[in-house]
Protein backbone atom coordinates (compact mmCIF):
# COMPACT_ATOMS: atom_id res chain seq x y z
CA UNK A 1 0.00 0.00 0.00
CA UNK A 2 1.27 3.47 -0.90
CA UNK A 3 0.68 5.57 2.22
CA UNK A 4 1.81 8.95 0.88
CA UNK A 5 3.86 10.68 -1.78
CA UNK A 6 6.34 13.47 -1.16
CA UNK A 7 7.92 14.96 -4.23
CA UNK A 8 7.80 17.54 -6.98
CA UNK A 9 4.48 18.63 -8.45
CA UNK A 10 4.98 18.50 -12.24
CA UNK A 11 1.34 18.74 -13.36
CA UNK A 12 -1.92 19.75 -11.72
CA UNK A 13 -5.49 19.72 -13.01
CA UNK A 14 -8.79 19.85 -11.08
CA UNK A 15 -9.10 16.05 -11.34
CA UNK A 16 -5.52 14.73 -11.11
CA UNK A 17 -1.97 15.67 -10.24
CA UNK A 18 1.36 14.22 -11.25
CA UNK A 19 3.96 13.98 -8.49
CA UNK A 20 7.53 13.00 -9.31
CA UNK A 21 9.32 11.02 -6.61
CA UNK A 22 12.93 10.00 -7.31
CA UNK A 23 12.41 10.08 -11.06
CA UNK A 24 9.06 8.26 -11.05
CA UNK A 25 5.94 10.23 -11.91
CA UNK A 26 2.76 9.17 -10.13
CA UNK A 27 -0.61 10.19 -11.56
CA UNK A 28 -2.88 10.78 -8.59
CA UNK A 29 -6.62 11.34 -8.77
CA UNK A 30 -7.65 14.28 -6.59
CA UNK A 31 -10.73 16.18 -5.46
CA UNK A 32 -11.34 19.88 -5.91
CA UNK A 33 -10.53 20.40 -2.26
CA UNK A 34 -7.07 18.94 -2.75
CA UNK A 35 -6.67 20.91 -6.00
CA UNK A 36 -7.28 24.11 -4.01
CA UNK A 37 -4.91 23.13 -1.23
CA UNK A 38 -2.02 22.24 -3.53
CA UNK A 39 -1.62 25.80 -4.71
CA UNK A 40 1.48 26.47 -6.81
CA UNK A 41 4.14 25.03 -4.53
CA UNK A 42 6.54 22.72 -6.35
CA UNK A 43 7.24 20.52 -3.33
CA UNK A 44 4.12 18.65 -2.22
CA UNK A 45 2.97 15.80 -0.03
CA UNK A 46 -0.19 13.84 -0.70
CA UNK A 47 -1.80 11.27 1.57
CA UNK A 48 -2.84 8.43 -0.71
CA UNK A 49 -5.09 5.43 -1.09
CA UNK A 50 -4.75 2.81 -3.82
CA UNK A 51 -7.99 1.48 -5.31
CA UNK A 52 -7.48 -1.85 -7.08
CA UNK A 53 -10.06 -2.91 -9.65
CA UNK A 54 -10.12 -5.73 -12.16
CA UNK A 55 -9.31 -3.34 -14.99
CA UNK A 56 -7.19 -0.70 -13.26
CA UNK A 57 -5.17 0.38 -10.24
CA UNK A 58 -6.06 3.95 -9.32
CA UNK A 59 -4.13 6.08 -6.85
CA UNK A 60 -6.14 8.75 -5.03
CA UNK A 61 -4.39 11.61 -3.24
CA UNK A 62 -5.47 14.03 -0.53
CA UNK A 63 -3.85 17.17 0.81
CA UNK A 64 -5.09 16.47 4.35
CA UNK A 65 -5.35 13.16 6.23
CA UNK A 66 -8.90 14.12 7.27
CA UNK A 67 -10.00 14.10 3.66
CA UNK A 68 -8.53 10.64 3.14
CA UNK A 69 -10.24 9.42 6.32
CA UNK A 70 -13.63 10.61 5.05
CA UNK A 71 -12.93 9.13 1.61
CA UNK A 72 -12.25 5.73 3.19
CA UNK A 73 -15.39 5.96 5.32
CA UNK A 74 -17.43 6.76 2.23
CA UNK A 75 -15.95 3.77 0.41
CA UNK A 76 -17.25 1.59 3.23
CA UNK A 77 -20.84 2.59 2.45
CA UNK A 78 -22.68 0.15 0.18
CA UNK A 79 -23.21 1.66 -3.25
CA UNK A 80 -20.53 4.33 -2.89
CA UNK A 81 -17.47 3.85 -5.07
CA UNK A 82 -14.28 5.87 -5.42
CA UNK A 83 -15.73 8.14 -8.13
CA UNK A 84 -18.79 8.98 -6.04
CA UNK A 85 -16.67 9.57 -2.93
CA UNK A 86 -14.43 11.93 -4.90
CA UNK A 87 -17.51 13.70 -6.27
CA UNK A 88 -18.73 14.33 -2.71
CA UNK A 89 -15.33 15.70 -1.71
CA UNK A 90 -15.32 17.94 -4.79
CA UNK A 91 -18.80 19.32 -4.16
CA UNK A 92 -18.23 19.91 -0.43
CA UNK A 93 -15.35 20.57 1.89
CA UNK A 94 -14.59 17.90 4.48
CA UNK A 95 -16.18 20.11 7.10
CA UNK A 96 -19.35 20.65 5.05
CA UNK A 97 -19.72 16.94 4.27
CA UNK A 98 -19.13 16.00 7.90
CA UNK A 99 -21.67 18.53 9.13
CA UNK A 100 -24.25 17.41 6.57
CA UNK A 101 -23.88 13.77 7.59
CA UNK A 102 -23.93 14.49 11.32
CA UNK A 103 -27.01 16.71 10.90
CA UNK A 104 -28.78 14.08 8.82
CA UNK A 105 -29.14 16.54 5.94
CA UNK A 106 -30.36 14.25 3.15
CA UNK A 107 -30.97 17.15 0.76
CA UNK A 108 -27.36 18.32 1.03
CA UNK A 109 -26.09 14.86 0.14
CA UNK A 110 -28.63 14.52 -2.68
CA UNK A 111 -27.32 17.74 -4.21
CA UNK A 112 -24.16 15.84 -5.19
CA UNK A 113 -24.25 14.41 -8.72
CA UNK A 114 -25.03 10.67 -8.74
CA UNK A 115 -26.42 10.46 -5.23
CA UNK A 116 -30.11 9.67 -4.88
CA UNK A 117 -32.28 9.70 -1.78
CA UNK A 118 -31.54 6.08 -0.82
CA UNK A 119 -27.78 6.46 -1.14
CA UNK A 120 -27.86 9.77 0.76
CA UNK A 121 -29.82 8.14 3.59
CA UNK A 122 -27.46 5.16 3.62
CA UNK A 123 -24.40 7.44 3.88
CA UNK A 124 -25.94 9.31 6.79
CA UNK A 125 -27.09 6.18 8.64
CA UNK A 126 -23.76 4.38 8.17
CA UNK A 127 -21.47 7.29 8.99
CA UNK A 128 -23.21 9.45 11.59
CA UNK A 129 -21.62 7.53 14.46
CA UNK A 130 -18.22 7.22 12.78
CA UNK A 131 -17.36 10.86 12.13
CA UNK A 132 -16.39 11.95 15.62
CA UNK A 133 -12.74 11.16 14.99
CA UNK A 134 -12.53 13.42 11.95
CA UNK A 135 -11.50 16.95 12.87
CA UNK A 136 -12.20 18.66 9.56
CA UNK A 137 -10.05 21.68 8.71
CA UNK A 138 -11.40 24.75 7.00
CA UNK A 139 -10.42 25.00 3.34
CA UNK A 140 -9.78 28.19 1.47
CA UNK A 141 -10.30 28.83 -2.22
CA UNK A 142 -7.69 30.22 -4.53
CA UNK A 143 -8.29 33.16 -6.75
CA UNK A 144 -7.52 33.75 -10.37
CA UNK A 145 -6.07 36.84 -11.98
CA UNK A 146 -7.63 39.15 -14.55
CA UNK A 147 -7.97 37.70 -18.03
CA UNK A 148 -8.11 34.14 -16.67
CA UNK A 149 -11.70 33.47 -17.75
CA UNK A 150 -10.92 31.50 -20.90
CA UNK A 151 -8.28 29.28 -19.29
CA UNK A 152 -10.41 28.76 -16.20
CA UNK A 153 -13.44 27.86 -18.30
CA UNK A 154 -11.42 25.35 -20.32
CA UNK A 155 -9.93 23.72 -17.21
CA UNK A 156 -13.35 23.58 -15.57
CA UNK A 157 -14.85 22.04 -18.72
CA UNK A 158 -12.14 19.36 -18.86
CA UNK A 159 -12.64 18.57 -15.18
CA UNK A 160 -16.43 18.28 -15.47
CA UNK A 161 -16.29 16.06 -18.54
CA UNK A 162 -13.65 13.91 -16.83
CA UNK A 163 -16.09 13.47 -13.95
CA UNK A 164 -18.62 12.09 -16.42
CA UNK A 165 -20.84 15.04 -17.33
CA UNK A 166 -22.12 15.72 -20.85
CA UNK A 167 -19.88 18.24 -22.61
CA UNK A 168 -22.67 20.33 -24.13
CA UNK A 169 -24.43 20.58 -20.80
CA UNK A 170 -21.17 21.52 -19.08
CA UNK A 171 -20.49 24.29 -21.59
CA UNK A 172 -23.99 25.72 -21.18
CA UNK A 173 -23.77 25.59 -17.38
CA UNK A 174 -20.32 27.21 -17.30
CA UNK A 175 -21.43 29.97 -19.66
CA UNK A 176 -24.44 30.72 -17.45
CA UNK A 177 -22.29 30.72 -14.33
CA UNK A 178 -19.71 33.08 -15.83
CA UNK A 179 -22.41 35.39 -17.17
CA UNK A 180 -24.04 35.68 -13.76
CA UNK A 181 -20.72 35.94 -11.89
CA UNK A 182 -18.25 37.71 -14.23
CA UNK A 183 -15.69 38.18 -11.45
CA UNK A 184 -15.42 34.44 -10.82
CA UNK A 185 -12.13 33.28 -12.36
CA UNK A 186 -10.93 30.51 -10.03
CA UNK A 187 -11.31 27.10 -11.66
CA UNK A 188 -12.47 25.39 -8.47
CA UNK A 189 -15.16 28.03 -7.91
CA UNK A 190 -16.48 27.58 -11.43
CA UNK A 191 -16.61 23.82 -11.01
CA UNK A 192 -18.34 23.98 -7.63
CA UNK A 193 -20.99 26.37 -8.93
CA UNK A 194 -21.48 24.23 -12.02
CA UNK A 195 -21.85 21.07 -9.94
CA UNK A 196 -24.71 22.67 -8.04
CA UNK A 197 -26.50 23.36 -11.34
CA UNK A 198 -25.95 20.02 -13.05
Amino acid sequence: MIHHLRGRLVEKTPTYAVVECDGVGYQVHISLNTFEQLGNEEGVMLHTHLVVREDAQLLYGFSQPEERSLFLLLLGVSGVGASTARMILSAMSVEQATQSIQAGDVNAMKSVKGIGAKTAQRIIIDLQDKLGAIDAPMTTGSTGGQGAHNNSRQEALIALTTLGFDRARCEKTLDQTMKESPDMTAVEDLIKHALKRM
